[in-house]
């Protein structure tokens, strides 16, 4: 076990943003718990990818809302590395019900929601929070995202969760400073298959309107946001409770 080189936990890190996020911190020397729920072959790509960038990864099976697996993944992590200096809460999911559709939205697909972005989120970050208070830079970075923020014609769960870890990113700042910082990144319009799913056969369409309108003339890539959440975690030392909008100006402008 060597404990000099600092560790992330990046949950949610088999694809998308979590990738993105766990390797850009392997390039900047951490070494990365790689969590995944159900997608074992694209965690174990992320896992390849951040061990050619030099850092050690420990893959890590579990649901981010079971407590004992929360735990049990967070002792993982410290055995492995013997410390923890960040964790980015990246594990989310959603359904694909219009928001108009208030009778098709099912109990239960509403409570799944909840229970992995919110519920998750707060079970990882108590599990952390010890190694996290330890670490000289503890920082943690939530995913939000501009639905949160702002009406939209995202799925009323997903909006409503979203809404939900913009305040528990600035509660926790509160709670847990001055030896944590908490900070979110609240991603527009991202390239890529999460919108791939969300617009269909629309895609193509959407997505160049929605570049026309932002003032950077382009939408949001997940390096975009892996950048935003690298910056958070090694620049501003001084910055906590905030959430960094990254859409290019759209939601500022429109």
């Amino acid at each position: 076990m060597n404990n000099e080189k600092p560790a992330a936990l990046v949950t949610g890190a088999s694809t998308g943003i979590g990738r993105r996020a766990a390797v850009a911190l392997a390039q900047n020397g951490y070494d990365v718990v790689v969590n995944y729920s159900r997608s074992e072959e694209a965690a174990k790509i992320t896992a390849r990818e951040a061990q050619a960038a030099g850092a050690r990864a420990l893959l890590h099976r579990c649901d981010v809302s079971d407590d004992a697996g929360v735990r049990a993944m967070v002792a993982a992590a410290e055995k492995e590395f013997g410390r923890l200096d960040v964790l980015i809460n990246n594990a989310g999911t959603t359904v694909d019900v219009e928001p108009k559709n208030l009778e098709g939205m099912k109990i239960e697909d509403w409570n799944r929601v909840f229970s992995v972005n919110v519920l998750g989120l707060f079970l990882v970050t108590r599990a952390a929070v010890p190694l996290l208070r330890k670490s000289p830079n503890g920082c943690i970075v939530n995913t939000c995202s501009i639905a949160g923020l702002r009406p939209s014609a995202q799925p009323l769960p997903y909006a409503a969760s979203k809404a939900a870890v913009a305040n528990l990113t600035k509660t926790l700042a509160n709670a847990l400073g001055p030896h944590i910082r908490v900070n979110a990144v609240a991603p527009g319009w991202i390239e890529g298959d999460w919108m791939k799913r969300t617009l269909a056969d629309n895609y193509d369409g959407l997505m160049a309107r929605r570049a026309k309108y932002t003032p950077l003339k382009r939408c949001c890539t997940e390096d975009d946001v892996a950048d935003s959440v690298l910056s958070l975690i090694l620049h501003n030392r001084f910055v906590t409770g905030e959430i960094i909008i990254v859409d290019g100006g759209f939601s500022s402008t429109t």
